[in-house]
């Protein structure tokens, strides 16, 4: 089989909550930009931080992804190219991107606080300050590194980035560019307990599975050059990215999943039809001028990246109240 056939796009959740309706929001307008393009659909379980992610949850995400009329091609329960969808099941892929980029000197130990390492399994979320790495570890030697790690045992790891500058153009957002020792620094790809970073899962994922379309938030958009760079490190090609702006609450804060109320699982409690759901978020897409009762596949022709906002979305507290 040609993989080249045809668009590959995912949608990859972190099951560490039941699903919200930003999660929605991006599932929804991922799958229409794939579907849109007759193109193949993957689910990816991001279970990689095992201090934050549930089987619970994992299951919770399915069920509400099936309920809002979302499907997918390839997943968890519909083997394809990946020998597993479970971020949990692949350290050893990993462990091989990991071991490449070691070889070539590109990889050092860093021992610094746990505090500057705090979250670097997890995506990075919009408004959140991020310190530029000042590279008090890169410059150790061998015979440093082995006196620390005898006394430590543990140590994050971190890629040089040397004078790295990075450019794009997001289909939403436009020409993008970064220079990474002024934006980032040296980032971990391994944390000091041995979870493999975001940064690197996530490119070694999308790269396995030839995931050339990439639709998801657009708090992840300050961090594509770092995984663009991994991807030309690693040699592979990296995919089209969108960067769908998010929801927000009333107060102007991001949704989250302890932000009850929003959760699709709520949602459904109270009464609310998938439909509604859909319709909704049709309209704050820009697909359709009033709410109506809708069901993904009906979206299909009248979705084009054209019509989605550039801004972020206030949704209110509760759909409830706006449907």
């Amino acid at each position: 089989m040609d993989l080249n056939q045809k668009p590959r796009g995912r949608f990859a959740p972190s099951p560490s909550g039941r699903m919200h309706l930003g999660n929605a929001w991006t599932a929804l307008l991922a799958w229409l930009d794939i579907r849109k393009l007759g193109g193949t659909m993957v689910l990816r379980m991001e279970d990689l931080d095992p201090d934050r992610c549930r089987p619970q949850f994992a299951e919770g995400l399915v069920e509400d992804l099936q309920w809002l009329g979302l499907d997918w091609d390839e997943g968890p329960d519909r083997p394809g190219v990946a020998a597993s969808y479970k971020q949990s099941e692949r350290s050893d892929l990993y462990q091989a991107a990991f071991d490449s980029l070691g070889q070539r000197g590109l990889v050092y130990p860093c021992f610094c606080s746990r505090a500057e390492l705090r979250s670097v399994a997890s995506a990075p979320h919009a408004g959140e300050a991020e310190p530029v790495y000042s590279g008090r570890c890169a410059g150790l030697s061998m015979t440093e590194q082995a006196e620390k790690l005898s006394v430590r045992r543990q140590a994050a790891y971190r890629l040089r980035v040397g004078e790295a500058e990075i450019s794009f153009t997001d289909q939403l957002f436009g020409p993008q560019r970064q220079k990474l020792n002024q934006s980032c620094g040296d980032f971990v790809i391994r944390r000091s307990d041995g979870v493999y970073a975001y940064q690197l899962a996530v490119v070694v994922d999308d790269a396995m599975m030839q995931i050339d379309r990439v639709l998801r938030g657009a708090d992840l958009l300050a961090s594509t050059p770092r995984q663009i760079y991994l991807w030309q490190l690693l040699g592979y090609p990296p995919p089209t990215f969108i960067h769908a702006p998010l929801l927000l609450a009333a107060d102007g804060s991001r949704l989250s999943k302890r932000q009850g109320s929003l959760t699709i699982e709520a949602l459904r409690g109270s009464g609310v039809r998938p439909e509604q759901i859909i319709g909704q978020l049709a309209v704050w897409a820009g697909l359709i001028e009033q709410p109506e009762p809708l069901r993904p596949d009906e979206l299909i022709d009248v979705f084009s990246l054209d019509k989605l906002p550039r801004e972020p979305v206030v949704v209110g507290d509760t759909l409830t109240n706006l449907i």
